[in-house]
């Protein structure tokens, strides 16, 4: 078994207590992992609170900052392939998917790089004479950072290179499902030269580390990526420390398709929507709202595609669907299905788990037209996807908001006047048109409703790491009149 460890004030270390972590392809156990617990959530908290104030990072100039974060940029692409095959064995997402996503993790890191001297203040041109006002940008303070194990490197990107640029220190907790890849990227850290405590990266369960990390007094941000449920408890918790939140939560997101969309292109896009990382995404394009003239041939193009798609060992270059992460998704994804199909939808394909070892679960279409189905409702977080018709506009943007999410959203058209209509109506904080699931990370993401609050990706993600000071000089050498004396 591979055994690793987690990183606080510069130094690896076994923590606490150890589990171990099981291969989803195997469903057999091939790591030993570090718990921490409450006594290491003080210790790196700690760590991130001295390094923010007193050590060598509170020294730096934004250039230098930007100068390390191109460093650890140069080393996430020289060990991406390394990288990639730790997520894929610890979590089942194909190799092909992480080897792309991992390298491209490299350019987020390049692009807080450059922004970091580029926070800039401001001078206001105040309405009182013989003073001068400035704003200063300062890090925000010690960030907790908890991210799940979907995509684990990019959804920490996403969040510490931010902050980094923004001059913040953090804690981040790897998810205890598949916490290795990230476990493992702390030795970048380490190797790109960083202060010692100003990136700390632990793993461990909810109660033991997560609950003792967002309520930590000296905490002044927690940035979370996962489900609405686990975030209720970190808003909670955030009451003791009165820190800021920014939530990156699920999604029920709506793929519209119109009759004249290309039939071929939109088919392909759904695929990659749903059934990419075995639907695991929180942007995954999981309701499908096509029109009805042309829904039973995009359904017969659909079935096609998803029947083909090559299920198979995640390590394999030529597999397009692995397993699920955890035996219990896979568990939750069949008991959802079941009581879909109770209600009345109507199996289009898949839905059945073979047999052998691992967590997997096939591509999956359920018909849902005309029934109140729970697959419409509920996140899967898995490869299924749920269809519905409609006869008008109206309608198809009624059922596109007909969700307590608000994630991510898909438009297929080539009329374009309606295409912005959509745009303006879809109550999501991504809305693609005629494409799905791109990224960059010049271009923020978030939501709204029950997919969250806060936006990451772009500089709008810097500046949430920071906060304002006002700073007042007078600039008349005249005594200040005593305010007691009448004049």
């Amino acid at each position: 078994m591979q055994r690793f460890q987690y990183y606080i004030d510069g130094q690896f270390l076994d923590g606490e207590a150890r589990f171990p972590s099981v291969d989803p392809a195997t469903g057999k156990e091939w790591a030993d992992l570090p718990e921490a617990r409450e006594g290491d959530v003080d210790r790196a908290v700690n760590a991130a609170e001295q390094a923010l104030y007193n050590g060598a990072w509170s020294k730096m100039t934004a250039t230098q900052r930007g100068k390390l974060i191109y460093r650890l940029a140069d080393l996430v692409a020289a060990n991406a392939q390394k990288l990639a095959e730790l997520e894929t064995r610890d979590t089942g997402k194909i190799i092909r998917e992480t080897s792309a996503q991992i390298a491209y993790v490299a350019d987020y890191y390049r692009y807080y790089a450059g922004i970091a001297d580029k926070i800039e203040g401001s001078y206001l041109p105040i309405d009182k004479p013989d003073m001068d006002v400035w704003l200063r940008r300062e890090p925000i303070g010690v960030v907790a950072m908890v991210v799940p194990w979907n995509s684990q490197l990019f959804l920490s990107a996403v969040k510490i290179g931010p902050a980094l640029a923004a001059g913040c220190t953090m804690v981040v907790k790897a998810s205890e499902d598949g916490p290795a890849p990230l476990l493992e990227f702390a030795r970048l850290i380490h190797e790109a030269g960083f202060p010692a405590g100003v990136v700390n990266i632990i793993t461990g369960f909810g109660a033991s580390c997560g609950a003792a990390l967002s309520r930590h007094p000296k905490v002044a941000h927690v940035a979370f990526t996962g489900g609405p449920e686990t975030a209720r408890h970190i808003v909670r918790n955030s009451a003791e420390n009165l820190a800021s939140t920014s939530l990156e939560l699920g999604g029920k997101s709506p793929f519209i398709v119109f009759a004249d969309a290309d039939l071929e292109s939109a088919a392909n896009a759904q695929v990659a929507g749903i059934f990419a990382a075995t639907g695991q995404s929180c942007v995954a394009g999981s309701r499908l709202i096509v029109e009805r003239s042309i829904k039973d041939e995009f359904l017969t193009l659909l079935k096609g595609k998803a029947e083909a798609i090559r299920i198979g060992t995640p390590l394999d270059m030529a597999t397009e669907v692995g397993p699920l992460a955890t035996r219990r998704q896979q568990e939750h994804i069949a008991a959802l299905l079941d009581k879909s199909l109770q209600s009345g939808a109507r199996l289009v394909t898949g839905g059945h788990r073979p047999g052998g070892e691992g967590y997997y679960f096939p591509p999956t279409i359920l018909d849902c037209d005309g029934v109140n189905s729970p697959s419409l409702v509920n996140e899967f977080f898995g490869p299924v996807l749920s269809v519905v018709s409609f006869e008008t506009e109206s309608e198809a943007l009624a059922l596109a908001n007909d969700t307590q999410y608000g994630l991510a959203s898909g438009v297929f058209t080539q009329n374009l006047t309606r295409a912005h209509r959509l745009m303006k109506g879809i109550r999501a904080g991504i809305v693609w048109v005629n494409t799905y699931r791109a990224v960059s990370p010049i271009a923020p993401f978030g939501g709204f409703g029950l997919s969250g609050h806060g936006r990451e990706g772009g500089m709008a993600a810097a500046l949430d790491y920071t906060r304002t000071k006002t700073i007042w000089l007078r600039t008349s050498d005249d005594p200040i009149p005593d305010p007691f004396v009448m004049r």
